[in-house]
């Protein structure tokens, strides 16, 4: 696995995601998902992005003992600022330097690490202005407890009032062939102030592989997102017939080829972007690593490019509280 230079961070071209370790997708095996930290660790992806909201602190526990003996050869990704403790209806996006500090502090317990090494403020705060909250979270790298810092689903003004109080290492969002919102929200200022894209969800929460949303386990929330159901879902269905007859015709999978497109953004975004494609299966973290590499001819490009202009349906639902995250 190539490897990408983020401001002061050398990580790997494709990180592992993995929230639906602990939560959200359905029932996981943990020592399934131990084995696939390990094993993505043996192909070179280093890069291990969680949160502490995944599983309420579950998910950053299972990577302290995925990555036991093995903390040189990873980056640590992991995020603070949704507050869940009232309920998922009732979600705070916070950002006072007091619960950044209590945060960050309970994050470097679970996780068993003495550093984190890229520390994302989950989404803008809803009571705090955000030159508070990552002047708050600058103090942390001066005590040597994190070592850059990243935001998630900001716009190009948040970024620019962010960095102005300390340099961001990368923005964290939802990107794929079917979310292009960065691309005219916080492309120009990423490219501006020399910040990395890290996008989430690279695979359309796995709706981009040819996933059947109607066989996914009762407990999977994925089947309430507006994109994945219903009229909406039957009309994107359409469009990933295109992703997969992409990839018929070359010899891949469908996530190789909706990977292989996000990878191919970098040069005309003009900045560093590194996907984070989630996985529970160790054969899933081999399938997306050989991506890293792959390079789609102008054919395959030019047939992939206008299908983020025919998706239908909002990306989240409208229970959800913040409006960035939508």
């Amino acid at each position: 696995m190539r490897t990408v230079r983020l401001a002061g961070l050398t990580v790997s071209a494709q990180g592992l995601g993995c929230m639906g370790m602990s939560e959200f997708y359905g029932p996981a095996d943990r020592q399934q998902c131990i084995a696939t930290v390990r094993h993505a660790l043996d192909l070179g992806v280093t890069l291990l992005d969680t949160a502490d909201m995944y599983g309420r602190g579950h998910n950053e526990e299972l990577l302290a003992e995925a990555i036991a003996g093995r903390r040189h050869e990873v980056q640590i990704a992991t995020k603070f600022g949704v507050d869940r403790s009232a309920g998922d209806n009732a979600r705070v996006m916070r950002g006072e330097p007091a619960y950044v500090r209590s945060s960050a502090e309970a994050s470097l317990r679970r996780l068993g690490v003495d550093v984190i090494d890229l520390y994302y403020l989950h989404r803008p705060p809803q009571n705090t202005p955000i030159e508070e909250t990552v002047g708050a979270m600058a103090e942390l790298v001066t005590e040597g407890k994190v070592r850059c810092l990243g935001l998630s689903e900001v716009d190009g003004e948040l970024l620019r009032r962010a960095d102005a109080v300390h340099p961001i290492t990368a923005v964290q969002s939802e990107y794929s062939l079917f979310a292009r919102d960065p691309q005219t929200q916080v492309a120009e200022t990423l490219r501006e102030l020399d910040v990395a894209l890290v996008p989430y969800s690279p695979l359309g929460r796995g709706y981009l592989t040819g996933m059947d949303v109607r066989a996914l386990d009762p407990t999977d929330l994925r089947p309430a997102f507006p994109r994945l159901s219903g009229a909406a879902e039957e009309s994107n269905r359409l469009l990933v017939d295109v992703v997969r007859s992409v990839a018929d015709r070359r010899g891949l999978a469908p996530a190789q080829v909706a990977l292989a497109w996000v990878h191919s953004r970098a040069e005309p975004l003009g900045v560093p972007v590194v996907p984070i494609p989630g996985a529970r299966r160790p054969e899933h973290v081999t399938q997306n690593a050989l991506a890293a590499d792959l390079v789609l001819d102008g054919e395959a490009l030019q047939e992939l490019e206008g299908l983020g202009d025919r998706v239908v349906g909002e990306r989240y639902p409208a229970r959800y509280p913040d409006p960035a995250s939508r």
